[in-house]
């Protein structure tokens, strides 16, 4: 009787090999947290943001002076010890007026890209769900409103309602409508166009189903990344406006109306005009970067690459 021959091992198939490391990759893939904190635009923008919303926080329960105090004898007087970034021309505590505007100018973003957020993203929904002349109509409105910028508006609305933080925000939130409208729209539109959304139509969901429970919920990163750009945007604009005296009045702080106090004593006290500029900035910048960060992390496409 002969021997059996020795049937030779069979080489696992590429795909079988590499399933095991995939499957090992993907489980041991970092969350969101853990990649967060190795992205560099976000962790900066993160820290300048938390920077600016602390600040806000700390001025509703302490100041180092009362912000609406003034006291003419110690006028323009350089930081040191009692004053830490000095005063102003009306004897003011600058670090407490820097304080009191973190939050107004919070105040105004949230409010005006709130209005913008909540109007924008049912404008675009309503156009990418129905389409046609709804659509057409609605982007045709936003091409309108764009021709009348955040500062164009509030003069038009000062003109009217005279000058005030309600119209700043009003105008803010009316140049974010359009913004969202159309960056809505055109998402929509491509998640409208996945197969699962066409699954869903062929299960007999109408339109105001599928936009609710597919459509929001894989464009929703996208909105939060341009309500954070919006949001930078928009403390900017708050700023233009109070320095043109459109914005926030008298007595109530505001970094742009405290630019335009300190540009007729810029030889006298230059650090006036510094440090609000230098929040201004700072703040912009954190929010600009913590978008950008956002976005990476958001975007499937950015996070594979």
């Amino acid at each position: 009787m002969s021997e059996p021959t020795a049937v030779p091992p069979v080489a696992p198939h590429p795909a079988q090999a590499t399933a095991p490391a995939t499957v090992s990759a993907a489980t041991a893939s970092p969350g969101f947290w853990q990649r967060a904190r190795r992205h560099p635009s976000f962790v900066a923008g993160a820290t300048l943001t938390a920077l600016l919303i602390a600040c806000a926080l700390l001025s509703f329960v302490w100041t180092p002076w009362d912000p609406y105090a003034m006291d003419l004898d110690t006028k323009l007087q350089a930081p040191d010890a009692r004053h830490w970034l000095g005063t102003d021309a009306y004897g003011r505590d600058v670090a407490s007026l820097l304080l009191v505007g973190a939050r107004n100018s919070i105040w105004v973003g949230v409010i005006a890209v709130g209005i913008g957020l909540t109007i924008g993203t049912l404008l675009g929904l309503l156009a990418s769900a129905r389409r046609g002349w709804t659509e057409e109509a609605i982007m045709r409105l936003s091409d309108f409103t764009f021709a009348f910028p955040a500062i164009l508006s509030a003069i038009m609305l000062t003109a009217v309602f005279g000058a005030g933080i309600v119209n700043s925000i009003i105008a803010i939130g009316i140049f974010n409508i359009p913004t969202f409208a159309r960056i809505t729209r055109a998402s929509a539109n491509a998640v409208w166009a996945r197969e699962y959304v066409l699954a869903a139509r062929a299960c007999g969901k109408n339109r105001w189903q599928i936009t609710r429970q597919h459509v929001l919920p894989n464009i929703l990163s996208v909105l939060v990344v341009q309500a954070t750009i919006q949001f930078a945007i928009a403390i900017l604009a708050e700023a233009a406006l109070s320095y043109l005296g459109l914005g926030t009045q008298p007595p109530m702080p505001s970094w742009g109306r405290m630019l335009s106090e300190a540009q007729t004593l810029m030889f006298q006290a230059p650090m006036l005009a510094v440090f609000p500029g230098v929040a201004i900035a700072l703040s912009v910048l954190g929010l600009n970067l913590l978008g950008d960060g956002l976005r990476d992390l958001l975007d499937p496409r950015l996070r594979r690459r």
